[in-house]
């Protein structure tokens, strides 16, 4: 047995859509999101470290490109769905975890699992690294929908992943990359023109946080 069944693996994540089941003027497959993802944190890496912060390079990268590799067997969940409660979000990281889990063992080379278990479990963990991914991950959904948003998409649950991006962004413990997004990219934000009113939005969220979540 090679790694055969792995390589392949890949083309799938490229059909899998993110926010499934909704208008949108721009599709997002989950293999292009994860390309994103691993950007972002690569910035904000670099922005961490000017300031004073160690990056395990090696640990970030390997975090964001996989990320979100177990979606290859559960597909692309809504994050209002997600969200919707705890309880939710918590059985559905074990599901993928356990699949993960069965996917290492049958289709990886006995040399290369215990490898692959380390790179594949949760990554969004209390380190440095861990926190840069969620807040990539974060980062690319408020993108998502912002673009839909700036385009006219008047589809709620854009409007509700915009504000859960944005909101738990601005409550990320990682001061130099969230005070470079606030003061400077979503500056950036408001001043563009769009469909929909998203400097009002955006506004709102900056005058009126909401508490962080998990």
């Amino acid at each position: 047995m090679g790694i055969h069944k792995f390589f392949a693996s890949m083309n799938d994540l490229e059909r899998i859509i993110r926010a499934p089941g909704k208008f949108k003027f721009e599709e997002h497959n989950v293999a292009a999101h994860s390309w994103k993802v691993s950007q972002y944190a690569m910035f904000f890496g670099t922005l961490e470290e000017m300031n004073g912060a160690t990056v395990d390079w090696k640990s970030l990268y390997e975090k964001t490109i996989n990320h979100d590799f177990a979606e290859v067997f559960i597909g692309d969940i809504k994050t209002p769905v997600k969200h919707s409660s705890p309880e939710l979000k918590q059985m559905l990281s074990t599901v993928e975890e356990k699949m993960m889990e069965k996917f290492i063992l049958r289709e990886i080379p006995e040399e290369f699992r215990e490898v692959f278990f380390h790179r594949m479990k949760e990554g969004k963990d209390g380190t440095l690294e861990g926190r840069l991914l969620e807040l990539a991950d974060k980062l690319d959904q408020f993108y998502e929908a912002y673009a839909e948003l700036k385009r006219g998409n008047t589809e709620p649950d854009f409007i509700q992943m915009y504000e859960i991006a944005l909101e738990k962004i601005l409550a990320m413990p990682l001061k130099a990359s969230v005070d470079y997004f606030r003061d400077v990219i979503v500056q950036d934000v408001i001043n563009e023109k769009t469909a929909l009113d998203v400097k009002s939005l955006t506004l709102r969220i900056l005058e009126n946080p909401g508490p962080s979540a998990d």
